[in-house]
């Protein structure tokens, strides 16, 4: 299960859809390319190219080089891909093979995408034991490592079944949205996430074990895991994940 800090690392890094670009193209070069290459190539500014290489190299994801060119003046500094990318490479084959097994399930995986999830959670189990006085705090903190850039929204009210149907209608995974929380119930808006390209592949098993590795979350802490609930592709690079309304801090006395 993916509680290792350095692989952690990578799938922050790859939550970012122009890193993931960078990652590819320099997967998919035969030759070492500078930042000015790789910026004209993905229509990047080079400063901005320079960022994502540095995350990328900072996750253990590409390696640098001097090139000697013989001439004089400033040597360019050189990427190419490091092994963890090749490894990585390797997994997101292996999990497109897996959903797909998994999506001919007669409810298109959901179910043991779910357990899997929850499986997940319980690699956590020492870590989440003793912090359910944190409240929310524990599971912020797993989903950051991960890649998920998590942000805490105030309590609000739960989307009319008029909007679900219409995130459903959108291509969002309605599939994954059971439980969704009660009035005033916290909301986590998850910015990125690392497996965004197999979940929009195959929503239902990707997004399902997310939901079950929350659930699975939720369940260490001492909360139902039945009111969590998520929402994936409520846009195109954002998901929401509810949770019930006991994970609701409480209000200041009156007075």
């Amino acid at each position: 299960m993916i509680n290792d800090e350095g692989t952690g690392d990578r799938h922050a890094a790859l939550a970012s859809d122009a890193r993931r670009q960078v990652l590819d193209l320099l997967m998919g070069s035969a030759t070492p390319l500078d930042a000015a290459a790789v910026a004209a190539r993905i229509g990047l500014h080079v400063t901005t190219a320079r960022f994502h290489l540095d995350q990328l190299e900072n996750a253990d994801l590409i390696r640098r080089a001097v090139g000697r060119a013989g001439t004089r003046g400033r040597p360019r500094i050189l990427f190419t891909a490091g092994p963890a990318a090749r490894e990585g490479g390797a997994q997101h084959d292996l999990s497109r093979v897996l959903a797909t097994a998994l999506a001919e399930d007669a409810d298109s995986g959901r179910a043991r995408a779910i357990r899997a999830g929850e499986t997940w959670a319980e690699s956590y189990a020492d870590e989440l034991r003793g912090s359910a006085a944190e409240g929310i705090a524990p599971l912020l903190s797993i989903l950051d490592r991960l890649g998920f850039d998590p942000e805490l929204v105030s309590a609000v009210e739960p989307a009319p079944a008029s909007e679900a149907e219409s995130a459903a209608d959108d291509g969002a995974s309605d599939g994954a949205s059971d439980g969704v929380a009660d009035a005033a119930a916290p909301l986590i808006t998850l910015l990125a996430c690392p497996f965004r390209a197999d979940a929009r592949d195959a929503p239902d098993v990707i997004c399902s074990v997310h939901l079950g590795l929350v659930r699975g979350v939720a369940r260490e802490l001492g909360h139902d895991p039945d009111q969590v609930g998520l929402r994936p592709f409520v846009g195109p690079e954002l998901c929401h994940l509810h949770l019930g309304s006991e994970w609701a801090e409480p209000s200041p006395p009156a007075g």
